[in-house]
């Protein structure tokens, strides 16, 4: 899948911020990426992680539409202001009440399902969406899958809190996606490092014996070596989470594979 395309035919993109109905009716920013041209394009929701609306998924955003895909990356921030994206993080992060000021379940769930209803209404929509999210968006992406229906994919990238709600309770996140397993319609593809934390090698091994005692389809990768966010490359490690979060390139790049293989099959028309 890495290097796939002629060079005789370059590949084009065009990105840009663009604003959309989300849930309940609020305009929210979008970062919307997509190949030029006229041919019908399967379209991907991209979830950013907390509180990440910020350039590693915009590049996100824009590899995947170099790999033909239509992709729209919803700021879940965007109704707590602006501002560069580490100023946005560090105050959201500050916000008492819930855990490091993450949006509640129900908002992400409706602002993903806006954009569901976005794509869809593109008149190059081929039809066919995934949902695809890293680490907080991971779990956001197969919280939405399992309680909006429509989606023909979902990628989970080392979601944590699917197995189980926060330890002390945390009123965003009220119920864990796991309990919603019944109701997951789309196949799903789950990546996942061995030396994570959350979600440690433990809590996939729940998860994956609930898929399979609800007959889903999924396919679980796993690797070692490697802890949280070993795709981001921006990812940078020190002290004791050397032992549990960074990039990793070689397992980086398997991952992409599987993604983009997986995005292929379930994706196809």
């Amino acid at each position: 899948m890495w290097n796939s395309f002629n060079t005789a035919g370059p590949v084009s993109v065009t990105a840009e911020i663009v604003t959309y109905p989300g849930g309940g009716g609020d305009t929210i920013h979008a970062y919307v990426a997509r190949p030029l041209g006229d041919e019908p394009l399967p379209g991907i929701v991209l979830v950013h992680y907390l509180p990440g609306f910020d350039e590693f998924h915009q590049e996100t955003a824009e590899r995947l539409a170099r790999h033909g895909y239509q992709v729209i990356c919803p700021d879940l921030y965007c109704r707590r202001g602006h501002g560069t994206p580490d100023e946005l993080s560090a105050r959201i992060g500050s916000e008492p009440g819930n855990v490091k000021g993450r949006p509640h379940d129900d908002q992400v769930v409706a602002d993903c399902e806006a954009a569901l209803a976005w794509l869809r209404a593109q008149p190059r929509h081929s039809g066919k969406t995934a949902i695809v999210g890293d680490s907080s968006g991971g779990r956001h992406a197969l919280l939405v899958a399992s309680l909006v229906p429509g989606f023909d994919a979902v990628i989970d990238m080392w979601g944590g809190r699917v197995t189980a709600p926060p330890p002390n309770g945390a009123p965003e996140m009220p119920v864990a996606p796991i309990e919603y397993t019944d109701r997951l319609t789309a196949p799903l593809l789950g990546i996942f490092g061995n030396d994570d934390r959350n979600p440690s090698p433990e809590q996939v091994d729940i998860h994956e014996q609930a898929l399979k005692q609800a007959g889903k389809e999924y396919e679980f990768h796993r690797y070692d070596g490697v802890g949280h966010s070993f795709t981001c490359y921006h990812a940078i490690p020190h002290g004791e989470m050397h032992r549990w979060f960074g990039y990793k390139p070689q397992q980086a790049m398997d991952a992409w594979e599987k993604i983009f293989g997986f995005l292929a099959d379930k994706l196809s028309a």
